[in-house]
């Protein structure tokens, strides 16, 4: 059968149309927006931090400041906008590269092989080239030369290209026409958005991944995050996959809430007091201090030794039995700050973040110490920090190497951590004095192992939660010690555990 000329010219255009695609301009051009939006959380994030200094009235005051700071949060909200509608149009445009490609090759094929002329229909962008001819000619379909079918596929991959290109178009329409073919201005860009007045508070996500928080936050403004910081500390501060930084800043309006209100329980007041005591002693010595949970009725605190944020390790201390924030964060945070300097000894150009971690209530009866109740509960909560410490990378900033050093009993709550669905996002893991793992090193599913049971340790010896990590069979990696330290000694800078342990920290120490 064959078809009128003006038929076959109209598919035989389509086809020598799409079969001069510059397909290789369109990756090219698909490839340099995606590094633009890569770049765009990194930018977003300095600006952020600008917005937040001048919002600070400690920074800046009087009606300049107000200005100021008004025009920043217009430009932050402009960027989130800019870069949610990026994102949302660079999963289309990756097709559009993919499908275009495609096209272009096999309507080259197509019109090379001097069989398109033959077509019976002049093709739609949505029609297929198959169901035409077929219902020109039932059967027909069946014994076609196989360049027509190249050419039904290219045309096919030609009309997917166009509807991906309309789809990311949408997104960028949505600010104001934002496309390759408009001119748009950044006030375009702010009346789209409706950044009119104070910003109104996002609702906080509840139930979410560490990731999705992540990515909830990162899609925020500077001046929304600000918005639900103010509005809701109690949900951001204990949320893990926001920042550090809005985590401490959360954390400190609800501990200088505890500190002011009479009608603070007398242990929960305490525990604020050791809590700000302990900030203010590491601050006024030249620390950076960032506080990542105050749960004063549940006692659990979790402080950090440096900057979470842009530290390129981290390290989590997880100790054991009879450790509570009231009683001991002060011993545990000098034995972080001691971990940090020996890992920055061992590696002077590294940022380090070390982090007193009391995400649970370490036991402290008989019953409590003899199973691993605490231990379960404890190793989901860590589990869940160790995914908010890798969620810094979907906000720009690449993932840190993270170690978890765990003591005593701490070490059963790495064990219970590693059971937890999903791999755990540990780069290292150092175990002291263990009293018993229920497994092997490798089912702590992290790539490097390093344990050490001292000679006079005895809660070691005991072996009462599992085999010992001491045991060759177990699979981690002995760290240096001496025969005199016991049970409570490992971060004993007298000791070469330390070093080493710093060493493990800052990745330079080989397994």
């Amino acid at each position: 059968m064959t078809a009128p000329p003006a038929v076959r010219d109209g598919t035989w255009a389509r086809l020598t149309v799409v079969a001069a695609w510059d397909t290789s301009l369109i990756r090219g051009a698909v490839s340099t927006l995606a590094a633009v939006s890569a770049r765009l959380p990194a930018w977003r994030m300095r600006l952020g931090e600008v917005a937040r200094s001048l919002d600070d009235p400690a920074c800046w005051a009087g009606p300049a400041a107000t200005g100021a700071t008004a025009a920043v949060f217009e430009l932050s909200a402009a960027a989130a906008a800019v870069d949610g509608a990026l994102t949302e149009s660079l999963h289309d445009l990756e097709r559009l590269a993919a499908r275009a490609g495609s096209a272009g090759e096999l309507a080259l094929q197509a019109v090379r092989s001097g069989h398109a002329a033959e077509l019976g229909a002049d093709l739609t962008a949505h029609d297929r080239l198959a169901s035409v001819i077929d219902a020109l000619a039932p059967g027909a379909t069946a014994t076609l030369p196989p360049s027509l079918a190249v050419a039904a596929e290219a045309l096919e991959d030609a009309a997917a290209a166009a509807s991906s290109a309309s789809s990311a178009r949408e997104p960028l329409a949505r600010l104001g026409g934002l496309d390759a073919w408009s001119s748009v201005t950044f006030w375009d860009v702010v009346a789209a958005v409706g950044l009119v007045g104070p910003v109104a508070p996002p609702a906080v996500p509840r139930g979410k991944s560490p990731e999705a928080v992540a990515g909830w936050w990162a899609a925020l403004s500077a001046g929304a995050q600000l918005a639900v910081l103010r509005s809701a500390p109690a949900a951001v501060g204990g949320l893990d996959g926001v920042p550090a930084w809005a985590r401490d800043r959360a954390n400190r309006v609800l501990l200088a809430r505890a500190l002011e209100d009479p009608g603070t329980p007398p242990y929960a007041a305490f525990v604020a007091a050791v809590v700000n005591r302990q900030i203010a002693v590491q601050e006024a010595a030249g620390r950076r201090m960032q506080l990542q949970l105050l749960d004063l009725a549940g006692d659990r605190v979790v402080l950090a030794v440096g900057d979470l944020d842009t530290a390129d390790a981290v390290a989590l201390l997880v100790p054991g039995i009879w450790n509570s924030p009231g009683d001991d964060l002060g011993r545990l945070t000098r034995d972080a700050v001691e971990v940090g300097d020996a890992a920055r000894a061992a590696a002077p150009a590294m940022a380090v973040a070390t982090v007193v971690w009391l995400g649970y209530r370490p036991p402290s009866t008989l019953p409590g110490i003899a199973t691993r109740g605490a231990a379960n509960r404890g190793g989901t909560a860590l589990a869940r920090s160790l995914d908010g410490v890798a969620a810094r990378a979907v906000g720009g900033m690449p993932r840190p190497r993270a170690t978890v050093v765990a003591h005593s009993y701490g070490t059963v709550v790495v064990d219970e951590a590693a059971d937890v669905p999903g791999p755990l996002r540990a780069d290292a893991v150092v175990l002291l004095g263990s009293p018993g793992m229920e497994d092997d090193a490798r089912s702590l599913e992290a790539p490097e192992v390093f344990d050490l049971a001292a000679q006079d340790d005895l809660i070691a010896k005991l072996r009462h939660f599992g085999r010992s990590t001491g045991d060759g069979e177990f699979g981690s990696v002995a760290l240096p010690g001496d025969p005199s330290m016991g049970h409570s000694d490992y971060y004993d800078p007298g000791h070469p555990t330390l070093p080493a342990i710093g060493e493990v920290v800052a990745g330079v120490r080989v397994p």
